[in-house]
Protein backbone atom coordinates (compact mmCIF):
# COMPACT_ATOMS: atom_id res chain seq x y z
CA UNK A 1 0.00 0.00 0.00
CA UNK A 2 1.47 3.29 -0.86
CA UNK A 3 0.57 5.45 1.69
CA UNK A 4 1.89 8.81 0.33
CA UNK A 5 5.39 7.84 -1.14
CA UNK A 6 7.01 9.72 -4.00
CA UNK A 7 6.78 6.39 -5.97
CA UNK A 8 10.68 5.39 -5.73
CA UNK A 9 10.07 2.07 -3.43
CA UNK A 10 7.14 0.79 -5.96
CA UNK A 11 9.86 1.24 -8.87
CA UNK A 12 11.85 -1.20 -6.61
CA UNK A 13 9.30 -3.22 -5.19
CA UNK A 14 8.69 -4.12 -9.21
CA UNK A 15 11.77 -4.58 -9.57
CA UNK A 16 11.93 -7.34 -6.50
CA UNK A 17 9.31 -9.33 -7.73
CA UNK A 18 10.30 -8.95 -12.20
CA UNK A 19 12.36 -11.21 -13.50
CA UNK A 20 15.94 -10.83 -11.93
CA UNK A 21 15.10 -10.55 -8.54
CA UNK A 22 12.16 -13.12 -8.39
CA UNK A 23 10.45 -12.69 -5.09
CA UNK A 24 7.37 -15.46 -6.27
CA UNK A 25 10.54 -18.10 -6.34
CA UNK A 26 10.36 -18.25 -2.32
CA UNK A 27 6.85 -18.36 -2.14
CA UNK A 28 5.77 -14.77 -2.04
CA UNK A 29 2.91 -13.28 -4.06
CA UNK A 30 1.70 -9.76 -4.59
CA UNK A 31 -1.97 -9.95 -4.30
CA UNK A 32 -4.83 -7.21 -4.94
CA UNK A 33 -6.64 -7.52 -1.57
CA UNK A 34 -5.90 -7.55 1.40
CA UNK A 35 -8.73 -9.69 2.78
CA UNK A 36 -6.14 -12.21 0.44
CA UNK A 37 -2.60 -11.04 2.21
CA UNK A 38 -0.59 -12.28 5.06
CA UNK A 39 1.45 -9.40 5.07
CA UNK A 40 1.18 -5.53 4.05
CA UNK A 41 3.89 -3.95 2.06
CA UNK A 42 3.59 0.08 3.25
CA UNK A 43 5.44 2.82 1.93
CA UNK A 44 5.59 6.42 2.39
CA UNK A 45 5.41 8.27 5.29
CA UNK A 46 1.26 8.00 6.16
CA UNK A 47 -0.74 11.37 4.61
CA UNK A 48 -3.80 12.83 6.39
CA UNK A 49 -5.51 11.23 3.53
CA UNK A 50 -4.71 7.89 3.90
CA UNK A 51 -3.75 7.55 7.39
CA UNK A 52 -7.66 6.00 7.64
CA UNK A 53 -7.40 3.99 3.95
CA UNK A 54 -4.35 2.32 6.22
CA UNK A 55 -6.35 1.07 9.26
CA UNK A 56 -8.90 0.22 7.44
CA UNK A 57 -6.41 -1.80 5.00
CA UNK A 58 -5.18 -3.08 7.81
CA UNK A 59 -8.10 -4.40 9.66
CA UNK A 60 -9.74 -5.95 6.52
CA UNK A 61 -6.49 -8.36 6.22
CA UNK A 62 -6.71 -11.55 8.25
CA UNK A 63 -5.11 -12.57 11.34
CA UNK A 64 -2.20 -12.54 11.98
CA UNK A 65 -1.01 -10.01 9.57
CA UNK A 66 2.43 -8.94 9.14
CA UNK A 67 3.33 -5.05 8.36
CA UNK A 68 6.27 -4.39 6.39
CA UNK A 69 7.57 -0.27 6.30
CA UNK A 70 9.39 -0.10 3.36
CA UNK A 71 11.85 2.62 2.79
CA UNK A 72 13.16 5.55 4.86
CA UNK A 73 9.80 7.30 4.76
CA UNK A 74 7.63 4.61 6.04
CA UNK A 75 10.64 3.97 8.91
CA UNK A 76 11.03 8.14 10.17
CA UNK A 77 8.95 10.01 7.64
CA UNK A 78 12.14 10.37 5.24
CA UNK A 79 12.34 14.17 3.47
CA UNK A 80 8.67 14.27 4.58
CA UNK A 81 9.32 14.93 8.14
CA UNK A 82 7.14 17.61 9.70
CA UNK A 83 5.32 17.74 6.43
CA UNK A 84 2.15 20.31 7.39
CA UNK A 85 -0.13 16.35 5.03
CA UNK A 86 2.09 13.93 7.14
CA UNK A 87 0.60 12.11 10.20
CA UNK A 88 3.67 10.50 10.83
CA UNK A 89 5.75 7.17 10.10
CA UNK A 90 3.33 3.25 9.52
CA UNK A 91 4.29 2.19 12.84
CA UNK A 92 2.21 5.70 13.95
CA UNK A 93 -0.95 3.86 12.49
CA UNK A 94 -0.61 0.39 12.45
CA UNK A 95 1.46 -1.86 14.82
CA UNK A 96 5.16 -2.33 11.85
CA UNK A 97 7.02 -6.01 12.33
CA UNK A 98 9.85 -5.32 9.64
CA UNK A 99 11.01 -2.08 8.63
CA UNK A 100 13.37 -1.75 5.51
CA UNK A 101 15.81 1.04 5.49
CA UNK A 102 16.61 2.86 2.28
CA UNK A 103 15.85 5.72 -0.14
CA UNK A 104 15.07 3.83 -1.95
CA UNK A 105 15.28 0.47 -0.65
CA UNK A 106 17.19 -2.26 -3.10
CA UNK A 107 15.41 -5.14 -4.42
CA UNK A 108 17.65 -6.95 -2.77
CA UNK A 109 16.93 -5.68 0.47
CA UNK A 110 13.36 -6.17 -0.40
CA UNK A 111 13.34 -9.94 -1.28
CA UNK A 112 15.50 -10.63 1.99
CA UNK A 113 12.72 -9.03 4.36
CA UNK A 114 10.20 -10.72 2.52
CA UNK A 115 11.84 -14.04 2.89
CA UNK A 116 12.31 -13.55 6.58
CA UNK A 117 8.51 -12.82 6.83
CA UNK A 118 7.87 -16.31 4.51
CA UNK A 119 10.67 -18.37 6.08
CA UNK A 120 12.40 -19.30 2.92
Amino acid sequence: MDAGSCNGCEVEVGQAFGPVYDAERYGVRLVASPRHADALLVTGPVTRNMADALRKTYEAAPRPCRVVALGDCARDCGVFAGGYGVVGAVRDVVPVDVEVPGCPPTPTAIVAALRGLSGR
